[in-house]
């Protein structure tokens, strides 16, 4: 579904991606694992259009998107879930997970929404509740229900356990393993190795805006798990 090729990314003339390749097939979920400053959320920001690259290419569902606008890309199909949660603190949770299906009939967004609130209970019983009083945990699981609310083909989720209590790590663990389910296919980036591992079906080892290793988490497990401490 996704091929990154040789992707380069400059920041004020600073390397922050040095002819990366990864690929992700349709069905899978894929991590990309690495300590901070590893290039993991640049990947991630150039595949969904937020940053330029200045060479590679860029390719969904066979079609060259690396000259395609970031709004494009999510009209083709591709989710993002940014690091940090970022939900709209003034908007209501069922507002928050709403405000990314523009485009879409009203119908499919109604769609959308009950099989959301269906599948996440806590998304219904806070629907009308402020998302700026939620606690870390529940606001990053509005921040992945409002990257869904348009069902991508492509769901990004960057860094989706930062700051989060084991508790809420296992709770937004379930949460992706029901997209999962669904047969969504996920690319995401992660510092905490461990809890990311039993997710996923295959993961790339990130550092210094290079992939150092690659493989199934069988291969690659305690690489990864190294990299987890660096």
């Amino acid at each position: 579904m996704l091929v990154v090729d040789n992707l380069t990314v400059r920041y004020s003339g600073i390397l922050a991606l040095q002819e990366v390749s990864i690929e992700v097939k349709k069905g899978e979920t894929v991590l990309l694992v690495g300590s901070n400053g590893a290039g993991k959320s640049s990947l991630i920001n150039t595949v969904i259009g937020l940053v330029p690259s200045a060479s590679g290419r860029i390719v969904l569902n066979g079609k060259d998107i690396s000259a395609v606008s970031c709004s494009a890309r999510a009209q083709l199909g591709i989710g993002y879930s940014p690091e940090g949660r970022r939900v709209f603190s003034s908007l209501t949770v069922r507002e928050n997970i709403l405000s990314s299906t523009q485009g879409i009939p009203i119908s499919t967004a109604r769609e959308n929404l009950a099989w959301i609130e269906k599948t996440f209970p806590l998304l219904a019983e806070r629907a009308n509740q402020p998302a700026n009083q939620l606690s870390g945990g529940e606001q990053q699981i509005v921040a992945i229900a409002r990257a869904v609310s348009r069902m991508p083909k492509l769901l990004l989720l960057d860094e989706p356990f930062l700051g989060l209590a084991p508790v809420w790590i296992g709770r937004v663990s379930e949460t992706i393993r029901e997209l999962q389910r669904r047969g969504t296919t996920i690319l995401m980036t992660e510092q905490m190795a461990r809890p990311a591992l039993k997710l996923v079906d295959r993961a790339y080892i990130m550092r210094n805006g290079l992939v150092r290793r690659s493989g199934t988490v069988a291969e690659i497990r305690d690489s990864a798990l190294a990299e987890e401490y660096l």
